[in-house]
Order: structure tokens, then sequence, then C-alpha cells
């Protein structure tokens, strides 16, 4: 299953081009605004999660942050970003890895993940990744899904759609909600996708 699903991004990003998929986004707008309000010291830890060859990356340097972790199932999609940072891209750990099988060996400050969770549609996946946050123990979670109002397949896979009582009532263990709110994607073939954007803060006593 999961050397399905690797071969299935590995084959996605030999073969087509950021314009030719739907997730491509030149500003991750809305994860940089919950990023900078978080007032972050520039060592922080962050990792972005199903990062790929996204421009959170570039922008997360821009701003000067130094301990900066990518994620990706896909080993194509982590050259591709590589590439287009040239020397920037030593800065950056690069982890090729499916999220549930990933055990994280050091702590995060911030755990950002834009279109990976929902294509985890096994509760026991679900609860496999809760785990490696947990694990992974960031002070805030960002977390992008499809809403309810989103598509319910994703590069031919399904996916699970998310409401904002059920991603609250996911992470209320452990976190404290900052802010969710739905908003349009508009994809490279001018088509809407409806993202929920969710941002915790983990509770003091967890």
């Amino acid at each position: 299953m999961i050397e399905n699903r690797k071969n299935h991004w590995e084959t996605v990003y030999a073969t087509k081009q950021p314009h030719e998929v739907s997730w491509t986004q030149p500003v991750p707008k809305t994860a940089l605004q919950w990023i900078d309000a978080a007032q972050l010291d520039k060592s922080a830890s962050i990792i972005d999660v199903g990062g790929g060859d996204s421009r959170l990356v570039d922008a997360l340097l821009t701003r000067g942050y130094e301990n900066i972790t990518v994620l990706d199932i896909s080993e194509k999609a982590l050259e591709r970003a590589q590439k287009r940072l040239g020397e920037a891209a030593q800065k950056v750990q690069w982890l090729a890895s499916d999220i549930t099988e990933f055990k994280p060996q050091q702590n995060y400050v911030l755990w950002h993940d834009r279109a990976t969770f929902h294509f985890l549609t096994d509760p026991t996946q679900v609860n496999t990744y809760q785990n490696s946050v947990r694990k992974a123990a960031p002070s805030y979670l960002i977390l992008g899904t499809f809403s309810e109002n989103g598509p319910k397949k994703c590069s031919g896979l399904e996916i699970q759609q998310y409401s904002e009582t059920q991603m609250k009532q996911l992470w209320e263990k452990d976190f404290d909600k900052i802010s969710c709110h739905t908003e349009d994607h508009t994809t490279p073939f001018d088509t809407q996708q409806n993202f929920l954007f969710c941002h915790f803060k983990r509770k003091e006593n967890v």
C-alpha cells in the first residue's frame, strides 16, 4: 500500500510540471500569515509535511528561518525543490518518507501540512499521524485540508473532507484552536477548490 502511494507520487512529479497539478500555490498566504503572527524565533524548528516542491520553504528562507525541514513521500518532488532553491537548499533538511512511516527524531516548534492529512482516509492512518505529531510536540499546528465543499478526490486518489467541528474534535486533546476558516484555492486550470485551514496551539498541560 505504501509502495503504491510512493509510486503514484513519484510518477506525478516525474510527468507533470507545477502548472499541470491542481495544488500549485505561488504564495502560501494563509500559512505565512499565521507563522508571522506566531512571532517565532528565527532558529525555531519548522517542518513542512508533504512540502514537496511547494513555495513555503522559499518564503521561510526569505524570512530568515534557519531550521526548516521539508518532508515528502516523493524524492522527485524534493529534488525539484532543491534544484529551484540552488545553494539555499543546503540550509534545509530534506526527508523522503511516507507520513505514516515518519518517526520524528526531534521536536518541532511548528508543524505545517497543506493537503497531506486529507489523503489519510483510514482511521488507523489518522491515528498514526496524530501520534507522530504528539511525538514531535509542536507548539503550533497548521493544517490545510479539503473542506466539506471541496473535491472528493485529488490526483485520482480518494480524500477525506473535513469540517471545522471535525478538525477541532480530532485535535482537542492536545491543542486549542486558534483559528479555522475556509477559502477557495484557484488552481492553475482556473478552477476552484474549497479548503479548510486550521491553526492550533498546543495546550500548556500537554
